[in-house]
């Protein structure tokens, strides 16, 4: 998956129109400020999916992949909140592995250890099995898409999930590293999908629609380097080019950009090309006080607000559609 060498570009067929889709991490609640603890496994929040539904995304036609974790797997007043909207066809549902609380329970909690590429080989795979089962279990279908908790993909993951029957990863956040504690580096892939081979079959991975703007943005990835060193820092040499707007690096997700910024985004990578975006944000932010970035009810209706009015602007001024994880992977055109 991270060899580049091996990936083969996925397209749309000539003249589509360009393609919106959902993914939502569907997780237990934690303290994201606090050490890893397997205990923190609350899903008070998944009641809360209905409010997205109802202000967003029956109003569009949208169907979401919620990609579940462990707790909320096992939960079963969250699976029957997420079963209602499965079986009336207003969403899919993936796995989303988040180790430390995802049995077997043999490593020691650590940052490191978050990143369930970083597990030995077997006992991220034990991690990956069981959540599949138990998902295909509670939902009464195989989960065919998955996205690795904290983006943490291995060398081993792709063949893993591959073994156990999955077609589409949604596991790489293109331009952006997590190395300072151990987990994966992608700075560089870009926003474009790809096939790529694991094992002996062909996997799609549709990247977290991650880019730049502003009018140094072809020179992004390496300005954006240089703004994370120590003496640019001082200087807040980033914040300085993101308020100019010369160069912003913004992710597709309104916990962490305003509507604003991802519609820049989303206009500066139509330029280039792109056809192809994947909107993401966390289960737990539907409910105040459970993600940094939904504090108060305000929060909440803004948040809302953010991802309607972007939705919106995505089908009337960009003149694109809405398709789910699946009608996505059956429209890209397969290598040959």
């Amino acid at each position: 998956m991270l060899k580049k060498l091996q990936h083969v570009p996925a397209q749309l067929a000539p003249g589509q129109r360009p393609v919106l889709l959902v993914i939502v991490d569907t997780e237990g609640e934690f303290a994201w400020d606090q050490p890893f603890n397997r205990n923190a496994i609350g899903t008070t929040s998944i009641a809360s999916q209905s409010l997205m539904h109802a202000g967003v995304f029956d109003k569009f036609g949208i169907i979401p992949t919620y990609m579940v974790d462990w707790p909320v797997a096992t939960t079963p007043t969250a699976v029957a909140t997420l079963r209602r909207l499965l079986d009336a066809g207003h969403c899919e549902i993936g796995a989303h592995l988040h180790p430390w609380v995802s049995p077997p329970y043999e490593e020691a909690l650590s940052d490191f250890n978050s990143y369930g590429g970083n597990l030995p080989r077997e006992l991220e795979y034990d991690k990956l099995r069981l959540l599949t089962e138990t998902i295909a279990d509670a939902f009464g279908r195989h989960p065919l898409a998955f996205k690795a908790g904290r983006y943490g993909l291995g060398p081993h993951t792709a063949e893993s999930i591959a073994s156990l029957g999955y077609e589409v990863d949604a596991s790489v956040v293109p331009y952006s590293a997590f190395t300072e504690d151990g987990g994966p580096d992608f700075r560089a892939f870009d926003e474009h999908p790809f096939w790529f081979r694991a094992g002996r079959r062909e996997l799609l991975e549709l990247p977290v629609t991650t880019g730049y703007c502003g009018w140094l943005r072809s020179a992004g990835p390496a300005l954006y380097e240089l703004a994370q060193r120590n003496w640019a820092r001082r200087l807040r040499l980033g914040g300085v080019l993101a308020r100019s707007r010369a160069l912003e690096r913004v992710r597709l997700s309104p916990e962490v950009a305003s509507g604003v910024e991802m519609q820049r985004l989303t206009s500066a990578l139509l330029k280039d090309g792109c056809q192809v975006f994947s909107l993401t944000y966390h289960s737990p932010s539907m409910m105040p006080g459970h993600t940094p970035y939904v504090r108060s009810e305000t929060d909440l209706e803004r948040l809302i607000a953010t991802v309607h009015d972007y939705c919106a602007w995505f089908r009337d001024s960009v003149g694109g559609e809405f398709m789910s994880l699946s009608q996505l992977r059956q429209a890209l055109v397969a290598p040959r």
